[in-house]
């Protein structure tokens, strides 16, 4: 008997619909798995043949073909055992055939017949749905992320058994509980609790903004690493659909808890600096995300920018340009979302203290233009913002917070952002944001008054910017005006976005 059950593979954030056919023959014992299987689709025998004898059913003592198609698609973890042992209690009779019609089956099996969770179920129920499943069963423990898919009736099971009498129509299994969506915020980091740094507090708020990528650079202890934490309390609440796109990431990777539904507070991630080039771009076999991917739609914070490895800080050039990432390999190509706000810290010197009034550098200049170069040039020509972060005095330390909060900051930045939205849902730019506007909408919407003309073509040339750093000035100065809620640029905007962009400490980058 052929018996037909659904499941699918994940190939990067995509899901190509997978066939399980099996089929039940009279001979010699054995069980035969093609298809293109990785090691651990192969392994599944044992675990589905343990789960089902748990059933009393032994199909050790029958011959079973089981075809995993299409064939040209390499087949890699865990979550086909449970469609397997589902085909394969159908083949044998222990279900009808077609209750497994229009159901998308993931799932690890345990040994006791148990169902464990698994990887990516979210961005594979999704595509399940466009291939035209209605229904679907899953692990209990990814109840909480398959309940945030609409269009799609999902069941979850805890074991084997209840699945199959589920399929034979004795028991129902359960829905799984869905959570409101409500986006949130980590109250105990607060823009408040800086003290000090007003000019750094200042980047930030464009930053956020207009979703421009920022450089901090100053001594230790000067609050770089205080500043960057802050940032997602000052970003706009993470949207549904954008919570549908960060949880996806996330739960491809397997970093979501069981009980946890859709991500609502915008990700934040700070890598070591010894992190390898898959590690922070992402990579492997199969392609994983890596860092710059799950922090998609929140911050990426690098610190000790210069002791990251070079190929790793070139690797991120692409995605920070494009917001995506493909990875190429010889049998397998993938594509992760990577738009995340890129903020990095760097000390001056190699001890931190150049510049020192109290004379703490001990660095000769030999070492600190090595120090500088291992810093990617391109890179830094593609950050925004440039920001001196010097170190606070002890009276400001001695005062009380009376800086603004996050949220105060925070609602100016939403409506900077309205207005960037709303260019674009009149077609006027093709982007949501001012940090990613194009050359071609950068000339609709950043036309200079005369003053400020002057002011840019003379910072351009007595400060020897690139053609990328003007236009990195043009949308500062945009994301500036709409902070004060201005239709036309002034040259008070543009002289504040040149200061944004060239450091009064010996420039990184022109």
């Amino acid at each position: 008997m052929l018996v037909t059950a659904h499941t699918t593979v994940l190939i990067g954030m995509q899901a190509q619909p997978v066939r399980v056919e099996v089929e039940s023959q009279r001979g010699v014992p054995k069980f035969e798995l093609v298809g293109l299987p990785e090691p651990s689709v192969r392994e599944s025998y044992v675990r589905v043949r343990s789960a089902l004898n748990q059933l009393g059913v032994f199909i050790g003592q029958e011959r079973l073909v089981v075809n995993l198609a299409p064939a040209d698609v390499r087949k890699h973890g865990s979550a086909f055992d449970l469609a397997i042992a589902s085909a394969a209690l159908a083949a044998t009779g222990g279900v009808k055939a077609d209750s497994l019609l229009d159901t998308v089956i993931l799932g690890e099996l345990s040994l006791d017949g148990g169902v464990r969770s698994v990887r990516g179920v979210l961005p594979q129920l999704m595509a399940a749905r466009q291939f035209g499943m209605r229904k679907a069963i899953v692990p209990a423990g990814n109840g909480q992320e398959a309940g945030a898919v609409d269009g799609i009736t999902v069941s979850v099971a805890k074991t084997l058994h209840a699945v199959r009498d589920h399929l034979r129509g004795t028991t129902t299994l359960p829905r799984p509980e869905t959570v409101p969506f409500e986006p949130s915020f980590n109250d105990q980091l607060d823009l408040i609790d800086v003290k000090g740094q007003q000019s750094a507090r200042r980047a930030l708020e464009i930053a956020a903004a207009g979703a421009h990528h920022i450089l901090m650079i100053g001594p230790p202890g000067g609050g770089k690493t205080m500043l960057a934490r802050r940032i997602p309390s000052i970003l706009p609440p993470l949207t549904y659909s954008e919570a549908l796109e960060t949880t996806a990431i996330h739960s491809v990777v397997g970093m979501l808890h069981g009980t946890t539904g859709l991500m609502t507070e915008r990700p934040f991630r700070a890598p070591h600096h010894t992190v390898s080039d898959a590690g922070l771009v992402g990579g492997g076999s199969p392609p994983r995300p890596g860092e710059v991917s799950l922090a998609h739609l929140g911050v990426l914070f690098l610190d000790e920018l210069a002791e990251f490895r070079r190929s790793a800080i070139e690797a991120l050039r692409q995605p920070l340009e494009d917001g995506i990432l493909t990875i190429s390999r010889a049998k397998e190509r993938a594509t992760f979302p990577a738009s995340p706000l890129l903020v990095a810290a760097v000390n001056p010197c190699p001890c931190g203290f150049a510049g020192d009034p109290h004379g703490r550098c001990k660095c000769g200049e030999h070492s600190i233009r090595m120090y500088r170069t291992r810093l990617s040039g391109p890179l830094v020509d593609r950050i925004d913002l440039h920001v001196h972060v010097p170190p606070v005095d002890v009276a400001s330390l001695r005062e009380k917070p009376s800086g603004e909060t996050s949220q105060t900051v925070r609602e100016r930045v939403v409506a900077a952002r309205a207005i960037q939205t709303e260019r674009f849902g009149k077609g006027i730019v093709r982007s949501r944001t001012n940090g990613t506007l194009s050359a071609r909408d950068l000339d609709k919407i950043a036309v200079l008054d005369s003053e400020g003309s002057r002011l840019l073509s003379d910072a351009i040339e007595s400060l020897g910017l690139s053609a990328r750093a003007y236009g990195k000035i043009l949308r500062l100065a945009r994301t500036i005006a709409d902070l004060e809620n201005c239709k036309g640029i002034r040259s008070i905007h543009v002289a504040e976005a040149i200061r944004g962009r060239v450091l009064d400490r010996g420039n990184l980058s022109a």
